[in-house]
């Protein structure tokens, strides 16, 4: 069984933001069918698919549906088969990076040093930390072969 095609619309020169909702959509489906996927998730892909072809609403409530079902599509593809976009790890890590490493660490020099604005210098030390982290990261699952060439924002 093969993954369901998206139907063409031509209804992206009204709202740019709903053409790029939909090419990235549409690109995570064009990935996906490239890969050796099990029936069960490809089951599953075809219904997220069937419901974005039959979709009828406004623009606004489009975009919203593709976003959805998009997320819904790559934490099932992330959970079952370890398949994550891009820069998935970067992102991640530079969140955890800035909370877990920038935030106390600048609260110890600030707290010791008495100047509580240090949290401001080592929030972004933090943050680069984290992107390396998850860079390295995504290198390595890239070498695996267990990413998409797909980026979502």
């Amino acid at each position: 069984m093969k993954i369901t095609p998206l139907q063409k619309r031509f209804l992206f020169n009204q709202d740019p933001r709903l053409g790029k909702a939909y090419l990235r959509f549409e690109q995570l489906i064009e990935e996906l069918s490239k890969r050796d996927i099990p029936q069960a998730i490809i089951t599953s892909v075809n219904q997220h698919i069937d419901a974005i072809n039959t979709f009828s609403g406004t623009d606004n409530l489009f975009r919203k549906e593709i976003r959805k079902r998009q997320s819904t599509i790559l934490r099932m593809v992330d959970k079952e088969l370890n398949l994550v976009p891009r820069n998935h790890y970067r992102r991640a890590w530079l969140v955890i990076g800035m909370t877990a490493f920038g935030l106390p660490l600048g609260l110890v020099f600030g707290a010791g040093l008495g100047n509580m604005a240090l949290i401001t210098i080592v929030l972004p030390i933090g943050m680069i930390l984290g992107i390396v982290i998850g860079s390295i990261i995504d290198k390595k699952v890239m070498q695996e072969g267990k990413q998409l060439n797909i980026e979502i924002n």
